[in-house]
């Protein structure tokens, strides 16, 4: 890893189950990033918000959602993640995509599915944690629920460098989401991003936004303050990332185990 990359992370506030609303939303936001950024974060099920209506709602990995996001990669020259509602082989998946500026297609499938809303009842989770390889960066990628279990999300031998979170995280439950997304940070000595949307959803929970990054320091770099509908863009340094993890080879001295899936 030698060049810095630019991240952006877009907050905004996700149209209940409109997808081509949501689509026009984001796209209108991304034409700014063109030539300013590497990457761009989109928050959990963008395109629908978080809902469990999953037969109406959900895609194939050809479907719209996907060939949208393919066209914008291309057109603006940047990757771009998020989540959306895939169906594939009779399951339903809360999935993340990433996909590159030349066309390359990177799934992950959240792993911890939240029962109380009955997330457990409609989708499938998902057994694999990919790491994508992107402009010399090893990526991450989380959803929601997934930040509260740090045991998923532990970095064995520094094998990521960035962690992105893609959210949907109630107001409600506000208080604890910059502390948990600060700790992986430090824990696990690589940059995390937790992107999460605004507005109200289908079943009236308020979301603040609260979108933010960290070094593996835990300074903040970035932060989408409440309520606001914005891209905001930061650089992660290759050099302070890899220098930090010299001087403190926390990695070095952790734990080994194994996760049984």
């Amino acid at each position: 890893m030698e060049n810095d990359l630019r991240i952006s992370f877009l907050q905004f506030p996700i149209e209940w189950e409109q997808k081509e609303k949501n689509l026009v939303s984001c796209e209108s936001r991304l034409k700014e990033a063109k030539g300013k950024t590497d990457l761009v974060v989109l928050p959990e099920m963008f395109t629908t918000g978080f809902s469990m209506n999953a037969a109406a709602l959900a895609e194939e990995m050809t479907g719209k959602t996907v060939s949208t996001v393919k066209r914008w990669a291309n057109t603006y020259n940047l990757a771009i993640t998020g989540s959306f509602i895939a169906h594939e082989e009779e399951h339903f998946y809360n999935r993340a995509f990433f996909i590159t500026p030349d066309g390359q297609v990177y799934h992950y499938d959240k792993r911890h599915l939240f029962s109380m809303a009955g997330e457990t009842h409609t989708y499938t989770a998902g057994n694999e944690r990919p790491v994508i390889l992107y402009k010399g960066w090893n990526i991450c990628l989380q959803i929601c629920y997934d930040l509260r279990f740090p045991v998923w999300s532990r970095n064995q031998d520094n094998e990521y460098d960035l962690l992105i979170y893609m959210a949907n995280w109630p107001e409600v439950r506000s208080a604890v989401w910059q502390p948990l997304l600060l700790a992986r940070a430090i824990e696990n000595q690589a940059y995390v991003c937790g992107v999460n949307r605004t507005g109200i959803d289908g079943k009236g929970f308020n979301y603040a936004g609260g979108s933010v990054l960290f070094s593996p320091k835990g300074e903040m770099l970035g932060c989408a303050y409440s309520r606001k509908h914005c891209l905001l863009t930061r650089t992660l340094s290759a050099e302070k990332l890899m220098t930090f993890r010299r001087k403190f080879p926390v990695a070095n001295d952790q734990d080994s185990f194994q996760l049984n899936l």
